[in-house]
């Protein structure tokens, strides 16, 4: 479908596939639509951030709606949203809806550590949705007309990274935090360093040398500064 990106603040990545950028945190949030369906991949910082987000893809789809999410990782700044999209099938790395049900109090806490106010913070770690449905290895969705490719290339950033490959040309791959551009990649206390080059492995194999790689933070990248920042991981965790 022939959508109008930069008329309302996304970046087009792909026909029928693109991003924007949040603000406060850089944080991307991808689209992917199809002739029966749509996906977004994150659902931003809080509850509001998740209803903006749900109008301007909206806007882009015509006024159809969201139709699934898929969440990269358990951090705040990337599911805190997702209750604004009633009715969309949630997707997440295998764990994640328990550790989601479980964990919402320190979702709170770090969201207003960041700056997120402690009211919309409360309110958006109150109506939390977890995934409901999980992926261990891959799965494939389709969209009508175009089907996007879920994988599980985790752990790395967190026990729990779930990246999504879209065919085509470009190839575009979504990688979550596992890949970073606009700083250094954070490695907090769920990070699991000595897997996370071996997860950049799998994003190289999914997307291949000529495909579009989008961080969770900051402009899109080819595989040469993936590899490279494979490499910068490697010595840091003292993998090889």
């Amino acid at each position: 479908m022939d959508i109008a990106w930069e008329d309302h603040g996304w970046e087009r990545l792909a026909e029928g596939v693109g991003r924007c950028r949040l603000p406060g945190w850089d944080a991307t949030c991808g689209l992917i639509a199809g002739r029966d369906g749509a996906l977004l991949y994150d659902t931003g910082s809080t509850l509001a951030e998740g209803a903006a987000l749900r109008a301007g893809a909206e806007a882009l789809l015509g006024g159809r709606r969201v139709t699934h999410i898929a969440l990269s990782h358990p951090h705040f700044d990337h599911v805190m949203g997702t209750a604004a999209f009633p009715g969309a099938e949630v997707f997440g790395a295998v764990g994640m809806d328990t550790l989601l049900r479980r964990d919402r109090e320190e979702l709170r806490a770090d969201a207003v550590r960041f700056g997120v106010p402690e009211e919309e913070a409360a309110r958006s770690a109150e109506s939390l949705v977890a995934p409901g449905h999980t992926v261990t290895g891959e799965r494939m969705l389709d969209l009508g007309g175009r089907r996007v490719l879920l994988a599980n290339v985790g752990p790395g950033h967190t026990g729990h990274d779930l990246a999504v490959l879209v065919p085509g040309e470009p190839e575009v791959v979504f990688c979550g935090d596992l890949v970073e551009e606009s700083g250094e990649p954070q490695a907090g206390p769920d990070a699991v360093g000595a897997r996370w080059p071996a997860a950049l492995d799998r994003l190289l194999a999914l997307g291949g040398e000529d495909a579009a790689y989008v961080p969770g933070h900051g402009a899109v990248v080819g595989a040469a500064f993936v590899r490279a920042q494979r490499t910068a991981l490697a010595e840091r965790f003292a993998v090889s």
